[in-house]
């Protein structure tokens, strides 16, 4: 028997524990090595056989393929790298605009749960239901062959278009909506809102802070809240300089903001169908907290409103946060869809240079090197927001 020097008995290294799992995990990595090094000799080898090496200069060749839309400049000579910056810039856009239209369409739904008006709840139930149960493409199909292609029956361009709401037009061309200029005045205008905005944020954490601490109605706070709400919307309705569609010759039209019909029902498809999935998040994080908390902040003198933003919804937010993670990733997978009803976003880019180029295997690694990227800056971005919303340790 093996004695230490301090009397211990000293275990041999075959019967530790520490050693054995340093052992297992270096042999578990030499066998995904060892799978990896043959799945990629195999694809080196399959490449020979085709007299193909594996290497992407071939971004640098010109395109010759037309992107439908494009929020950058873009030219059918232009590269193939460009097209699926382009491509990006598309999904991007298209990503951005619906996290925060599912959210603010789940967040309500989720509270429209608890109303007590008899038929919100069931049109919130119908809605809930309806859209979590039928297949998203079919959904999209729905969005853009019923909802604007029938508000949209022109057969040419120089058909009139269909006026909407008296500002603005709908044709085959798309949605032509109010838009800001793009002058200096519109762009300090819209840096006076976003102050707003700040400030704003910071009084309402302070009034909340007064209201838990010192017990104040925060009616103070309140009002000056209203007031830079209605300053804000005065800016953006009178102080910006707005150009609303106006009917040309021939029926086109000129000025506003166009948005393509394909963008509109993959936006709205994508929104509506994640905010049935936030919807439901929200109302399980809303029920997860004990009817004594209601009942609690009943008994202080809380109205229904108050209670949820000040004692219910800071509780819930710690149970729905890691939830809505999930959601948004799927929301950024499922835009892949958009390929099914035209809209040029990144994979539809990517399908298009595969088969130009051939290059099946370097589009692919592309392929999934983006959208691990997306969902990768998804998940840190929630996380940071997860941990600041979790109770702290004292």
């Amino acid at each position: 028997m093996t004695h230490s020097s301090d009397g211990t008995e000293k275990i041999p290294f075959w019967r530790d524990d520490r050693v054995w799992r340093i052992i297992i995990q270096l042999v578990v990595l030499g066998v995904v090595v060892l799978i990896g090094s043959i799945l990629l000799g195999n694809m080196f080898r399959n490449l020979a056989q085709l007299g193909r090496q594996f290497d992407f200069g071939f971004l640098r060749n010109q395109a010759g393929f037309n992107i439908g839309e494009t929020i950058v400049p873009y030219q059918t000579n232009d590269r193939y790298w460009w097209a699926l910056v382009v491509g990006f810039l598309n999904t991007l856009r298209l990503i951005l605009v619906g996290f925060v239209l599912a959210t603010v369409i789940g967040v309500l739904a989720g509270i429209a749960s608890f109303s007590d008006n008899w038929l919100l709840r069931k049109l919130n139930v119908f809605y809930v239901e309806i859209v979590r149960n039928v297949p998203l493409l079919l959904q999209l199909f729905f969005w853009i062959f019923v909802v604007f292609y029938s508000l949209a029956p022109q057969r040419s361009l120089n058909d009139p278009p269909t006026p909407l709401l008296g500002k603005g037009f709908i044709n085959k061309a798309g949605l032509f909506i109010p838009w800001p200029a793009n002058n200096a005045g519109d762009w300090l205008a819209l840096l006076g809102v976003v102050l707003g905005a700040i400030a704003a944020f910071f009084i309402w954490r302070w009034r909340i802070k007064l209201m838990e601490t010192a017990g104040a109605s925060g009616k103070t706070q309140q009002w000056i809240l209203i007031g830079l709400a209605i300053a804000g919307l005065l800016v953006l309705l009178f102080g910006m300089e707005w150009e609303t569609p106006a009917l040309g010759e021939n029926n086109r039209i000129t000025g506003g903001l166009r948005i393509s019909l394909e963008y509109a029902a993959v936006l709205a498809g994508l929104s509506f169908y994640t905010g049935a999935f936030i919807a439901e998040i929200v109302r399980a994080g809303i029920q997860s907290v004990s009817k004594g908390q209601w009942e609690a902040a009943r008994a202080l003198g809380l109205h229904t409103g108050l209670a949820m933003q000040l004692v219910v919804l800071p509780q819930a937010l710690r149970v729905i946060i890691p939830s809505l993670n999930s959601q948004y990733q799927n929301l950024a997978k499922n835009s892949t869809l958009a390929l099914a009803i035209g809209y040029p976003d990144f994979f539809s880019t990517f399908q298009t240079t595969q088969n130009q180029t051939g290059r099946a295997v370097e589009m692919i690694l592309i392929l999934m090197a983006v959208y691990l990227i997306i969902n990768l800056a998804i998940t840190t971005l929630m996380n940071l927001l997860n941990r600041a919303v979790q109770l702290k340790e004292r």
